[in-house]
């Protein structure tokens, strides 16, 4: 499904260059979990942005189900975006008086689809994201954080992307509330099948997943399983 080679991203600053990657290499393939995890600095937020389709790289190739998107323009990046990925954000980024209903249904309005065909594919996207169908008519600032972000989830998954992208989805959240999220993570892996990267800097976090990329001053440094022993909470 993905695969990096010797990916490089340069940032410039008039004369200044800070190298944010060097060289990485990575595969992840359809249907794994799987951690990205480093300190703050280490380069996983800009590994997550080229993964994401949100930039390019300085240098280096990366295949999404076959497709070189490294040197994609801007529109044909938005357009792999809307449709092979699934964003979910440390910040939830929901619209706070829509319903959360309408806000799972707002990526299918860009996408012009027609308002039962939304209605059925958003209902769906709830289901699998956990969340109970008594809330889909309350607004977004009526929920608990938990439950935010499952509406979060819920929207990421509405366009039946061929990945998930989570940076930091628990940061805003409490542990148990963050354990309940990593185990809807956990099950929409197992049951459903999805393929889910995950950016975080706590261990923690990262063993929720199967796989553990760890990524220091721009560089892959450890790439191994993750064997801790964990309960998914529904």
């Amino acid at each position: 499904m993905i695969e990096c080679k010797d990916i490089t991203k340069i940032y410039k600053n008039g004369d200044n260059e800070t190298v944010a990657l060097k060289d990485v290499s990575l595969s992840i393939n359809d249907g794994e979990f799987v951690a990205i995890m480093g300190p703050s600095g280490s380069g996983k937020s800009t590994l997550m942005h080229i993964l994401g389709a949100l930039d390019t790289p300085t240098s280096g190739t990366y295949f999404l189900d076959g497709e070189d998107v490294s040197k994609l323009s801007d529109d044909e990046l938005a357009d792999i975006r809307a449709k092979k990925i699934g964003f979910v954000f440390q910040t939830f980024n929901l619209l706070s008086r829509a319903t959360v209903m309408r806000n799972v249904m707002l990526p299918l309005v860009y996408s012009n689809v027609d308002e039962a065909a939304r209605k059925e594919r958003s209902a769906a996207a709830l289901r699998s994201a956990g969340l109970p169908e008594d809330r889909w008519q309350h607004r977004s600032n009526q929920l608990s954080g938990g439950q935010i972000q499952r509406v979060a989830i819920a929207r990421a998954l509405v366009n039946d992307p061929s990945v998930i992208m989570a940076d930091e989805p628990t940061g805003n959240l409490d542990t148990k509330t963050g354990q309940i999220v990593l185990g809807t993570f956990e099950r929409l892996n197992k049951e459903h099948g999805r393929t889910i990267v995950l950016i975080t800097h706590e261990v923690e976090v990262a063993e929720y997943a199967d796989r553990i990329i760890y990524i220091r001053d721009g560089m892959i440094t450890e790439d191994k399983k993750s064997h801790k022993k964990r309960k998914a909470h529904i």
